[in-house]
């Protein structure tokens, strides 16, 4: 991969995650807590939304490590859940909002491929081809694999908003143990990887029958 590809897919990858966690803050704040924007977490700037170990050394040592699956994060934008308005309902609504905001920068993503690749600007091998289907891929990733609903992933904030007081109580108390049995399912129980394997590109398939996009131009990063 030449440096300027490269420098271009951490570019998406990077503004990715920081829209991501800027979404949560951003609906926190209009649904009634301003913590995030207090803090100066309502912003695309990367800087203030790195964490040393989930954006940087993880991401790396996964990467150096020849590993198959590489994930990562950024510093969860803090909500305080009681000023939210109505905070079990506001609180599903935050946690959806950081997947939502994935979903619709792989929707724009995909639909500025087509429209770049119908005008015959960009070759289905080109750079450009390949940094926009890397950044289709990883946010649809970090979409699907954060609506996993084990606590503390954002699935699990949808997930409390439909649970009975005592299921929630009990529910919560998994998320001492979440990251731990979240490391556990992805990289060691194959059907786990089968499944969110199949979600994953199943969601891309779908963006590229939507916008008329080949399979030659889609399957680019997964050949």
């Amino acid at each position: 991969m030449d440096p300027i590809t490269l420098a271009g897919i951490i570019v998406v990858v990077v503004l990715s995650i920081t829209t991501h966690e800027a979404s949560h803050g951003f609906v926190a704040d209009r649904l009634g807590d301003p913590t995030a924007r207090a803090l100066g977490r309502l912003t695309l700037n990367p800087i203030p939304h790195i964490d040393l170990v989930f954006t940087i050394l993880l991401p790396a040592f996964l990467l150096l490590s020849g590993a198959h699956i590489i994930f990562g994060g950024a510093k969860p934008v803090p909500v305080n859940v009681s000023r939210l308005r109505r905070p079990r309902r506001d609180w599903a609504l935050v946690g959806a909002a950081g997947p939502l905001s994935n979903l619709a920068i792989a929707t724009g993503l995909s639909a500025l491929l087509s429209l770049l690749a119908h005008l015959g600007i960009l070759a289905p091998a080109s750079p450009g081809t390949e940094v926009l289907v890397v950044g289709i891929f990883v946010n649809v990733l970090l979409a699907i694999f954060n609506l996993i609903p084990i606590p503390p992933l954002d699935g699990s904030r949808v997930v409390q908003y439909f649970l009975s007081a005592e299921a929630l109580a009990n529910y919560r108390k998994m998320e001492q143990f979440g990251l731990i049995i979240i490391v556990v399912l992805v990289f060691f129980v194959p059907f786990v990887q089968s499944l969110l394997s199949v979600a994953i590109f199943s969601t891309v398939g779908m963006m590229a029958s939507i916008f008329g996009i080949t399979r030659e131009v889609v399957y680019v990063f997964r050949g």
